[in-house]
């Protein structure tokens, strides 16, 4: 019974070590907006590895949004990438300094306007460590890389778009339904991988009678 509690006992640990890596990405928020609004979005980013993060590329995806500003962050600096009319489609930010450890995570903060007739924003990120791997995220949602996606509610008919002066300068919290359905599939492969320990569990409790 013994050897049974300390197998469940790794089971559960590697259980929850799975769940929390599987939380450790890059991600931009709000998870959700508006077509027609002002919003300002935040790039998060944590440093999965022993080697630091030292350089982050977002590609923009502009055929719904067009970013306008860049918050300056300390200790690094930033290149716009621009097509033949001006606009915005990438943002490189490089470490001037050390960059981020793996105990650490960075906020990188962007100003822009969604387009009226927007579709959900999928925000393609490229991570670079100083150890020099780079780490793409773009894949679907559920993949080891998955690329952020922020949904985008349908404008309402007859609503003015809150003007940048009207704007909150933090980025705001997902609402809690958004959250629930941009985790939904973080919620359910944890539910399988708990279902499994637990069969796991009951069987060798079957064979030790």
């Amino acid at each position: 019974m013994a050897k049974i509690g300390s197998l469940f006992v790794s089971c559960l640990l590697l259980s929850l070590f799975l769940t929390a890596a599987a939380q450790a990405h890059v991600v931009v928020l709000p998870s959700e907006t508006t077509q027609g609004s002002y919003e300002t979005f935040t790039m998060r980013v944590p440093t999965e590895k022993e080697s630091p993060t030292v350089k982050i590329e977002l590609k923009i995806p502009v055929d719904n949004v067009s970013i306008s500003r860049v918050e300056p962050k300390p200790d690094w600096k930033y290149e716009l990438s621009k097509d033949a009319t001006g606009e915005i489609t990438a943002i490189t930010w490089t470490a001037a300094g050390n960059g981020l450890s793996g105990t650490e995570f960075g906020e990188f903060k962007l100003q822009g306007k969604v387009k009226d007739d927007a579709k959900p924003l999928v925000w393609k990120a490229y991570q670079t460590y100083g150890n020099g791997s780079v780490v793409e995220w773009t894949g679907a949602a559920g993949s080891e890389t998955p690329a952020s996606v922020t949904a985008v509610k349908t404008k309402t008919a007859g609503a003015e778009p809150a003007s940048p002066g009207r704007q909150a300068p933090a980025a705001p919290e997902a609402s809690p339904s958004a959250a629930r359905t941009s985790a939904l599939p973080l919620y359910l492969s944890s539910a399988a991988l708990s279902l499994s320990v637990i069969s796991l569990l009951v069987s060798l409790l079957r064979k030790a009678k």
